[in-house]
C-alpha cells in the first residue's frame, strides 16, 4: 500500500526565479507571493524572482522567501492533485512550512515568524565568529567523537544535521570547526566548509532561540491535520502545545534528518513530494531505494505526479469479491498438478509464494479490509510464480486466471503469461 508524505527544505536551497514558474501557470500560486508581500510589507516576489543572489540569501530575506514558496508548491499540489499525506516533515526552517502546511500556524503568521526567526538568527553571533562545515566519508561517532575533544569554554564545535548516512555538518566557532575539519581531512573525510553567515543549530544560538520564543509566544497555533515530524525529536508533534517548545529548541539543537527518514520508512512512507525550491532533500535521499520523492517546481512536475500519484492512490481502492479472487489463488495454487521435481525450485518457487498468498489473506481478514487493486496484482504475481514452477502450460493458466476473475465478477488483468 502507498503512503505518502511531504517533505519541506530549508536554507540553502534558495535561487533567484524559485517559484516563478509556478506562479507563471498557477494563479493559486501567485497567491501566496502577493499574501507573502503584504504580510511583510516588501515585494519579496520581485526579490525571489529578479533580485540579486546577495539580497536574496541573507538570512532574514531567505527564510520567508523558501517557506512562500514552498507554501506555493504546496497549495498547487493540492488544487491540482489533491492527495492528502500520511506525514509531513521539513529540514530546519523547512519544519516550519509543514507545520503551515498541516494547519498549525496561519500562511501571514509563519511568514512573518520565520522573517523574525531568520533576523534573530543573523544577529545572535557576530560575523565571522561561527562556521559551518559539511563531512562525508566517516562515520558519526568519530565525528562526534572529534567535535568533544575540541570543543572547549570559549570555543565550541558540535555535531548540527544528520542529514544523511552520508552527511553530517558540524557547526560552532571558526577555530573549533576547522580544528575537526581538519583532523576528520587526515582520517580520510571529505570536508566541505559552507558559506553560511552564521553557526545554526549550535550553543551559539541561545540568545536567537531565547527571543525566538519570546516571539512565538505572541502568536496563535492550532490543531494540525496530519502528523509533523518535530527535527528536535524526530518523532511527530504530540499536539499544537508542543510548538514553540520545539521550535524553540530546534533553533540550538542538531537536525535529526536521517532519524526522521527511517521514522517514515518505518512508517511504511514509500512515497514523498519535496514541496519547494531545488531537491537538496531528493538528493540526501538518493541511495533510499524504498522511498520514491517528486519535485513540486514545473508544470512537468506537476504532470509526473498527477500520473503517479493518482494512479497509484486508484490501486488502492477496496474491490469487491476481491477476498473471494484471493482465496481462489490459493485453492487453485494447491489443486495445480505439479510436473517439476526440482525440490529447491519448488520450495522457493511454490512454497514461499504460497506461503505469501495464505498470509495477504489472513492480514486482510485481521485488518477487516476489503483487498485493493494493488492487493489482487501482488495475488495474480504470486500464483503466475506458482503456475510457472509447477510448469502449468501457458494456456491452460490463461484458462486458470480467466476463470478465477470470472467467477469474483472481476475484469481480467494477467497481462502477459
Amino acid at each position: 500500500m502507498n503512503k505518502l508524505a511531504f517533505l519541506f527544505p530549508g536554507q540553502g536551497a534558495q535561487y533567484i526565479g524559485m517559484g516563478s514558474k509556478l506562479c507563471e501557470n498557477f494563479s493559486v500560486a501567485e497567491q501566496v507571493f502577493d499574501e507573502a508581500n503584504e504580510a511583510l510589507g516588501f515585494d519579496l516576489k520581485k526579490l525571489c524572482f529578479q533580485g540579486s543572489m546577495e539580497d536574496l540569501t541573507k538570512t532574514e530575506n531567505t527564510q520567508p522567501a523558501i517557506l512562500t514558496a514552498s507554501v506555493a508548491a504546496f497549495r498547487v499540489y493540492m488544487k491540482e492533485i489533491g492527495i492528502k499525506p500520511d506525514y509531513t516533515a521539513g529540514h530546519s526552517l523547512g519544519e516550519l512550512s509543514a507545520l503551515c502546511c498541516a494547519g498549525g500556524i496561519d500562511f501571514t503568521d509563519a511568514v512573518k515568524l520565520v522573517k523574525q526567526r531568520g533576523r534573530l538568527m543573523q544577529e545572535a553571533v557576530p560575523e565571522g565568529m561561527g562556521s559551518m562545515a559539511a563531512v562525508s566519508g566517516v562515520e558519526k561517532e568519530v565525528i562526534e567523537k572529534e567535535c568533544s575533544r575540541v570543543s572547549k569554554e570559549g570555543s565550541i564545535v558540535v555535531v548540527s544535521n544528520y542529514n544523511s548516512l552520508e552527511q553530517i555538518v558540524i557547526s560552532g566557532h571558526v577555530k573549533a570547526v576547522n580544528d575537526v575539519g581538519e583532523q576528520l581531512k587526515s582520517m580520510g573525510a571529505r570536508v566541505v566548509y559552507l558559506k553560511v553567515s552564521a553557526p545554526f543549530h549550535s550553543p551559539l544560538m541561545q540568545s536567537a532561540a531565547d527571543k525566538f520564543r519570546d516571539e512565538l509566544e505572541k502568536y496563535n497555533f492550532y490543531h494540525m491535520e496530519w502528523p509533523v515530524i518535530s527535527n528536535v525529536t524526530a518523532k511527530p508533534y504530540p499536539g499544537k502545545e508542543q510548538i514553540v517548545d520545539y521550535l524553540s529548541l530546534q533553533i540550538t539543537s542538531p537536525v535529526n534528518w536521517q532519524s526522521t527518514i527511517e521514522y517514515l520508512q518505518n512508517s511504511g512512507i514509500n512515497k514523498a513530494v519535496e514541496m519547494g525550491p531545488k531537491t537538496v532533500l531528493k538528493n540526501l535521499l538518493r541511495s533510499n531505494k524504498a522511498i520514491t520523492v517528486f519535485s513540486s517546481e514545473t508544470t512537468e512536475d506537476i504532470s509526473l505526479m498527477k500520473e503517479k500519484l493518482i494512479l497509484a492512490k486508484d490501486s488502492e481502492k477496496p474491490i469487491n469479491n476481491g477476498l473471494m479472487f484471493i482465496t481462489g489463488c490459493i485453492a487453485a495454487a494447491v489443486s495445480t498438478k505439479n510436473r517439476n521435481w526440482d525440490e529447491n525450485a519448488y520450495n522457493k518457487g511454490v512454497v514461499e509464494p504460497y506461503r505469501k498468498l495464505v498470509a495477504l489473506k489472513e492480514e486482510l481478514i485481521k485488518q477487516k479490509i476489503q483487498p485493493t487493486e494493488a492487493h489482487i496484482e501482488e495475488a495474480v504475481d504470486l500464483l503466475k510464480q506458482i503456475f510457472k514452477t509447477k510448469l502449468l502450460p501457458v494456456i491452460e493458466q490463461e484458462e486458470r486466471f480467466n476463470k478465477l476473475f470470472k467467477e469474483a465478477g472481476l475484469q481480467s488483468n494477467t497481462g502477459s503469461l
